[in-house]
């Protein structure tokens, strides 16, 4: 008797995950010709001060680029950024071992004919760099800390977008 139900519990859980069964679909279905494949492609950037605005930027415009033929831009994204190290871990002789990179981006996208601001979120994430004796390898780590930051921060973004650009539809 438990085979059975075992087999129909199968069956049952096989009949939701079945084409239709399920609201989740990917945002890319339709490939280059996607809502967000268009969208990206009529993105422009704004420039971004400084250096995490550069690595930011950097990573937004690649994460953009959908492959389409170059379109009008009829948008433009606006970021604003806040980059920032905390130290955290204090030893006793209060040297501080421990420090965090936090990057945080307020950004909008604002339709470039209206001015009009279409869509605005926060993105943001942080890493932990420990604080050794070698100043060098500290710099170096906060640095490697920015890169990784700035690529996480433009994930979020563009991720955002696309579910926005999906949405319209």
């Amino acid at each position: 008797m438990n085979g059975a139900r075992l087999l129909a519990g199968l069956a049952a859980a096989l009949l939701l995950l079945a084409p239709g069964g399920c609201a989740l679909a990917p945002v890319y279905s339709s490939g280059p010709s996607s809502e967000a494949a268009a969208m990206f492609a009529a993105i422009d950037v704004a420039p971004i001060p400084e250096r995490s605005g550069f690595l930011v930027r950097d990573n937004l415009i690649a994460r953009l680029a959908t492959g389409q033929a170059a379109t009008a831009k009829r948008y433009r994204l606006e970021v604003v950024l806040d980059d920032r190290i905390e130290g955290f871990g204090v030893r006793g002789d209060n040297q501080i071992v421990r420090e965090r990179r936090i990057l945080r981006a307020r950004y909008r996208l604002v339709a470039i004919e209206t001015g009009k601001v279409l869509f605005e979120a926060v993105a943001g994430s942080d890493a932990g760099i420990d604080v050794v004796s070698s100043e060098y390898a500290v710099v170096a780590g906060e640095v490697t800390a920015l890169e990784q930051l700035a690529g996480a921060v433009a994930d979020q973004i563009v991720g955002r977008l696309a579910i926005y650009a999906r949405n319209l539809s």
